[in-house]
């Protein structure tokens, strides 16, 4: 039984040294896999010390990856990402409220105008001449130098819309837009260009609204016998009207023998408000027309029109070197029609500006005949 029990125990000991060993084997092998791990972390650890700023943005990129696994975290990385969509949102539906509010503003700001009155209480403008008359009544309002004769530039396209339309042409007739309607006078530009075909009717509108040199060239033209025949009954009409200091020779304005009085003006103004198209397209804000293919904006150049505060019913500005800057217009004021010529005046707005001023000093008195006086205009 001795060899039997000395086989069994030597059996037993064999199962029982087998697990220490391989703990043994583990124990040996973990380190030399610790030392492996670290042998492979250590060119990492140096190539990030290299590039710290490298590092760096790589950090944030894992922190936002591994938020999404919490939920509270998901919240938080929502809300991080949501400004910048939200903005854009945000900014896609405030934009109209934020332009109308601007827009607002604007002319509020424009109409804004200084008011300084002289020691009679009248106001004092920056335009040379002007009359200011109730057409209804023929009260004069306000009045220097209206008797005066001076250069009307594009003012002149009041009576050329008023000639195209009593000669009863055509309206959706075409015309064409030729070399003889290039300006060699003033050497102005055009968006017309040569060979833009548009109807008499757009032509008027242009001419009226935006003051368009060669729509109004373009209509005198296409006048029953031509140009010359064109001016010859512009003049006749301003007799028929009574405008004893008026005179033209061309259809556009440009030419500074193209003259009149402000209180000629006036009575021109009164006789065009009576024509349905001129108060619709002397007041219009824009029109879109072909122009060779390509959809154009035409504006009008009196911005008065486009402001809510106003009620314009005729407008014309015009400007030449020799005629300064001008502007007339019938506009309501109190429910009573109010007819203004402004002529000469000194600066770039101050046409518009003395219309307000004009406004609001009539909004302040009562309207009675008066005379005002305007500061003496500095040459340069």
């Amino acid at each position: 039984m001795k060899p039997r029990s000395l086989l069994a125990a030597a059996v037993i000991g064999l199962f029982m040294l087998q697990p220490v060993s391989n703990l043994a084997e583990a124990a040996a092998s973990k380190p030399a896999r610790t030392s492996a791990k670290a042998v492979q972390k250590k060119p990492v650890v140096k190539k990030s010390a290299a590039k710290k700023p490298a590092a760096k943005t790589a950090a944030p990129k894992k922190k936002l990856a591994a938020k999404p696994s919490a939920g509270k975290t998901t919240r938080n990385a929502g809300s991080k990402a949501a400004p910048t969509g939200k903005t854009q949102r945000v900014s896609v539906r405030m934009a109209p409220a934020a332009a109308a509010a601007s827009a607002a503003a604007a002319a509020a700001a424009a109409d804004e105008v200084a008011l300084a009155l002289d020691a009679n209480g009248f106001p004092q403008l920056g335009s040379s001449a002007f009359y200011i008359v109730n057409p209804t009544n023929g009260e004069v309002l306000l009045e220097r130098n209206a008797a005066a004769v001076v250069p009307i530039a594009s003012i002149t396209k009041l009576m050329t819309a008023m000639v195209v339309l009593d000669a009863g042409q055509n309206l959706s007739e075409s015309i064409a837009i030729t070399n003889a309607d290039i300006d060699t006078l003033k050497g102005t530009g055009s968006r017309l260009a040569i060979g833009t075909t548009l109807t008499r009717e757009e032509m008027l509108h242009l001419a009226l609204m935006s003051s368009e040199n060669r729509a109004a060239s373009a209509l005198a033209r296409h006048y029953p016998g031509g140009e010359r025949a064109f001016v010859e009954a512009m003049n006749v009409k301003a007799r028929l009207l009574g405008l004893w200091n008026t005179r033209f020779h061309d259809s556009t304005g440009l030419n500074p023998a193209n003259v009149s009085s402000p209180r000629d003006l006036a009575k021109m103004v009164s006789a065009s408000a009576s024509y349905p198209l001129i108060r619709e397209f002397s007041t219009s804000a824009e029109r879109y027309v072909d122009v060779r293919g390509r959809l154009t904006r035409f504006g009008n150049t009196n911005g008065l029109v486009k402001s809510p505060e106003w009620s314009i019913s005729v407008s014309k500005t015009g400007y030449i070197s020799e005629a300064g800057r001008c502007l007339v217009m019938q506009t309501w004021l109190h429910d009573q029609p109010v007819v203004m010529v402004l002529m000469d005046s000194s600066g770039l707005y101050t046409r518009t500006a003395d219309a307000k001023r004009v406004r609001k000093w009539l909004e302040q008195v009562d309207s009675a005949p008066r005379m005002a006086a305007a500061p003496v205009r500095r040459e340069g």
